[in-house]
């Protein structure tokens, strides 16, 4: 957006919320955050257990605020938008901004795999068009709402991720993205916590297809209970569902997958023809994550080819699988920051990809975390990851928090190099451990911390490179 076409006015701003601008303002963006606000945009003071936002309306206002949404009026502050609640607010700007916006939108939900489904396929849209996606994992109440009201009147298309701990929260959200495609990646036990089954999972990620009025529903065909899926796809919105995976009534088709340590090589069958292409991650599950975006491209009206081709430059995504060579000792370790999130099926895949790697005269190391929410399945799940290290080879691990106790206990004392109850006290043991040429992947729930671990080795390699004078 530009100062000659904003994304929110004072006028339009007040229309959609019903609330009262103390002043003209002309906003190109928005923010929640006075850390990451950008030149023109508009702060909205949410509110927390912890903070209030109206405490931050001054600080954003010096960083380069156009105006404030706010609940109540700060004195002294620049122009501000009033209204009863600010979180009703946002989402009144999110609904109007999604009534006005005329292009074609996706939404996307899973267990695993749904942000970087996000950005692979926001990355191969932009290509053929201007996009508007969820930045990081805004798929919350208050973040998918944000990500809405973010989208310009005139893009071609919307990505949005939408996610959800308990049932009920993707119906409401879904209903402001009102997606022409609703994606839906797998069905993992995450979140059991909060669930029963598997099955309830499935009905509660089946919530994204409220949201359609005719689109189409683009499901994981090797997901456990996908006819339960595809049925309440069909009953609460969608026109049709394709799906995808390896299974042999799959409509996009996955026939191979080659990784190396860049990405990996991908042949599957759409429509009675091969498609060969390559994404620029490694993994089986980079390979899956590749299908639903090249099924929900062309679902939107993209060019399918176009797509593929541009999955060969997908970036690499901090903490969901980016590869870095860091250099260590008399060589370098390959270092794979998969610390975002962790489950056990993206834990699985995770050690799968570590196991396709070739060290450098080094081994194979996993620095794995607790996988957190899992209810009263946690310590199975934990201890069930030692399979998962054996046929993959993975040579030792370093093991971070409580849960993981249970994986330790179920491995060979020789295959543990180390077990700490948190990512502090873990972080020594890692540096002292590692040996040039390992090939090491960390993987953890994000409330584990262990991108403290990845962010130490990063930085030991910054700062060596720094006295080496490049």
């Amino acid at each position: 957006m530009n100062a000659a076409q904003p994304l929110w006015t004072s006028t339009d701003a007040a229309a959609a919320t019903g609330g009262r601008a103390t002043a003209r303002f002309a906003a190109t963006g928005l923010s929640i955050d006075t850390r990451t606000l950008e030149k023109g945009d508009m702060f909205v003071a949410l509110g927390g257990p912890n903070f209030d936002g109206h405490d931050f309306v001054a600080d954003a206002f010096r960083r380069g605020a156009s105006s404030a949404l706010v609940s109540r009026e700060i004195s002294g502050a620049g122009p501000q938008l009033v209204v009863a609640e600010t979180l009703d607010g946002l989402t009144a700007l999110a609904r109007a901004g999604r009534a006005r916006m005329t292009g074609r939108v996706a939404a996307i939900t899973g267990s695993v795999g749904k942000t970087g489904t996000k950005e692979a396929l926001a990355h191969a849209l932009a290509a053929q068009g201007s996009v508007s996606a969820s930045k990081s994992s805004l798929n919350n109440h208050w973040g998918v709402p944000l990500s809405v009201a973010r989208m310009p009147a005139d893009a071609d298309y919307g990505v949005f991720e939408i996610g959800m701990n308990h049932p009920g929260e993707i119906t409401p959200l879904v209903a402001l993205a009102k997606p022409d495609v609703a994606v839906v990646t797998a069905i993992a036990a995450a979140h059991m916590a909060f669930f029963n089954s598997l099955e309830e999972i499935a009905h509660a990620k089946a919530e994204i297809f409220t949201g359609l009025d005719g689109g189409t529903a683009v499901v994981n065909r090797d997901a456990p209970h996908f006819d339960l899926l595809a049925r309440l796809a069909l009953r609460t919105g969608a026109s049709h569902v394709v799906a995808f995976g390896r299974h042999a009534d799959a409509d996009m088709r996955l026939l191979e997958c080659v990784s190396d340590a860049e990405g990996s090589d991908v042949a599957a069958r759409w429509q009675g023809r091969e498609i060969r292409f390559r994404i620029g991650q490694p993994g089986t599950h980079w390979a899956y994550n590749a299908l639903a975006v090249l099924a929900a491209a062309d679902a939107l009206g993209a060019d399918l080819e176009g797509a593929a081709e541009s999955l060969a430059t997908l970036p690499a995504l901090p903490g969901r699988g980016a590869v870095h060579a860091v250099a260590w000792g008399e060589g370098r370790i390959r270092l794979i920051d998969d610390a975002y999130n962790a489950n056990p099926e993206s834990m699985a895949a995770a050690l799968k990809t570590l196991g396709h790697m070739i060290p450098d005269g080094g081994r194979r190391v996993a620095v794995l975390g607790d996988m957190r929410e899992l209810g009263r399945t946690s310590h199975d799940a934990h201890a069930a990851l030692a399979d998962h290290v054996e046929k993959n080879g993975i040579d030792v691990v370093f093991l971070c928090g409580p849960e993981m106790k249970a994986l330790a206990d179920s491995l060979p004392a020789g295959r543990v190099a180390g077990h700490a109850e948190d990512a502090a006290a873990l972080l020594p043991v890692v540096l002292a451990g590692l040996r040039a040429g390992d090939v090491v992947t960390v993987k953890a729930s994000n409330g584990t911390g262990l991108g403290r671990i990845v962010n130490a080795l990063l930085d030991r390699a910054s700062a060596k490179r720094a006295a080496n004078g490049n």
